[in-house]
């Protein structure tokens, strides 16, 4: 009974988590024949925790990157297409690359990066735009802040609010279909944001899908129900000669919208401007490898070799720019961490838990996410970023493609093509705070369980406890005799 038993937890946890069964076998030996219903206690949490999450991981699109580099992909496929620019970092059998326990930056990194200031007055909130349903949103979500022992962000409590592209609550989009996994993109968007402005609200608007006019309807969904910010981490290439007059209504709003720029490089790897990075009504979002140095900051950042920059076949430059060389609108206007092999932590049940992330997707709602709180949600333009240039970390290294060595491709001092102005420094950018409604909630943990997965918070600590307790009785018993 009791190696039997012993081998069907070894099944259940495949490879992950051989150095816990270890544990459990020993409490076994000394239970004795009392084993088997212990065994039945840790297969009965295993099991229901697994039965929460029965999706299979996503087949990705893997990246080129430099030989010796970590593997990194693409989350979202829609060739010709709007997709999303969700990057991760990847087995080689192109799914995400799970972690146990959280890797890439955490929360406090991004925060102690850029200066932002964390304590707020009030909850502003950030409009994120995706694309179809993610049934674990609340869990996941749940899981990443009670990991990082941010404020719980629900939709009891007001702070965490979904609805479909009409703005309604339900009825929501079905799941993305195989190997175009918006819900990495959602995952990252929602923990970028919370990492960005922990006391923020949340307001995440699901188009049907990434095929018709959804995603553009939800930029006006996002205003009305009161987002201070609007982010968006998807795009698709422009058209010659194709106008896009209608579609740059949707993006006409009263709050800060951006975009993120790309994510195959300088003009999205031929394929051309990536939009809605270009609109005359946003602010397009570039990409940086960031990394922790000895300087005065305490870190340094590059262009990111596939973040996006371009010139639109039609959008009109604006007055701001006036060294671009484009005849029409340039990305991008400003900068944040993209690169997933210097990436972030993001929590995902679908993909295996934990994983390292990146894009633009994920420079989009952290860079968001400093704007609603610090005050500058009603900065509408890159105007405001070009006067407050000094404000930015100036980017002056990397390259994401090839361009005939100007500035669309490379970064250097000023103004360039993969970082614009540079990256945000929160500190200096603070302007009292965006939303007058109260104070912060105070920050609290969210308990663990199967729906959080595998972190260190969930299940599995609740069965060794268990193994390990129950495992002494009979060393008491026998020293009582």
């Amino acid at each position: 009974m009791t190696i039997t038993c012993l081998a069907s937890i070894a099944h259940t946890f495949a490879r992950r988590a051989l150095a816990y069964i270890l544990i459990i076998a020993g409490a076994t030996v000394r239970l004795g024949r009392s084993s088997a219903w212990l065994c039945v206690i840790g297969l009965g949490l295993v099991t229901s925790c697994i039965a929460d999450s029965d999706a299979q991981p996503s087949d990705l699109t893997m990246d080129r990157v430099a030989d010796g580099a970590i593997p990194t992909a693409a989350a979202c496929t829609n060739p010709g297409g709007k997709r999303c620019f969700a990057h991760v970092q990847a087995t080689a059998e192109g799914h995400l690359r799970a972690f146990d326990t959280p890797a890439g930056f955490a929360p406090a990194d991004l925060q102690a990066a850029y200066q932002i200031p964390v304590a707020i007055a009030g909850h502003p909130t950030i409009g994120l735009i995706d694309a179809y349903g993610y049934d674990a949103l609340e869990s996941d979500l749940a899981m990443y802040r009670s990991q990082f022992g941010l404020p719980p962000c629900t939709t009891a409590n007001g702070c965490l609010k979904i609805v479909n592209q009409n703005g309604d609550p339900s009825p929501l989009p079905g799941p993305p279909p195989a190997g175009n996994d918006w819900t990495l993109e959602t995952a990252l968007d929602v923990d970028m944001a919370s990492a960005a402005c922990p006391s923020c609200y949340l307001l995440v608007v699901q188009a049907d899908d990434d095929k018709g006019n959804g995603l553009e309807l939800g930029q006006g969904v996002a205003a009305q129900q009161g987002a201070a910010v609007i982010s968006n981490s998807w795009g698709g290439p422009e058209q010659q000669g194709v106008s896009l007059d209608a579609e740059e209504t949707y993006f006409d709003q009263p709050v800060a919208v951006f975009v993120a720029a790309g994510d195959n490089g300088y003009d999205d790897g031929g394929a051309g401007p990536d939009y809605p990075g270009t609109s005359a009504h946003t602010i397009a979002v570039g990409g940086t490898t960031l990394q922790k140095d000895s300087s005065a900051r305490g870190w340094t950042e590059t262009a990111w070799a596939l973040g996006g920059s371009a010139c639109s076949l039609s959008i009109a430059k604006p007055a701001y720019q006036s060294n671009t060389s484009c005849s029409f609108k340039a990305t991008t206007d400003i900068a944040a961490v993209g690169d997933p092999q210097t990436g972030m932590a993001a929590f995902d049940s679908k993909n295996g838990g934990w994983g390292v992330v990146g894009g633009t997707s994920a420079a989009t709602p952290l860079v968001a996410g400093i704007f609603a709180a610090t005050g500058n949600g009603d900065k509408i333009s890159g105007g405001f970023i070009m006067q407050n240039a000094a404000k930015l970390n100036d980017v002056t290294g990397g390259a994401n493609g090839t361009c005939g060595g100007g500035i669309l491709c490379n970064a250097g001092p000023g103004w360039d093509g993969p970082t614009g102005y540079g990256t945000p420094n929160g500190k200096l950018l603070t302007n009292g705070g965006a939303s007058p409604d109260g104070q912060s909630d105070p920050y609290g943990v969210v308990n663990g369980g199967c729906n959080a997965g595998t972190g260190p918070t969930g299940w599995l600590p609740l069965v060794l406890a268990i193994g390990l307790v129950i495992g002494l009785v009979p060393i008491r018993r026998r020293a009582r005799g």
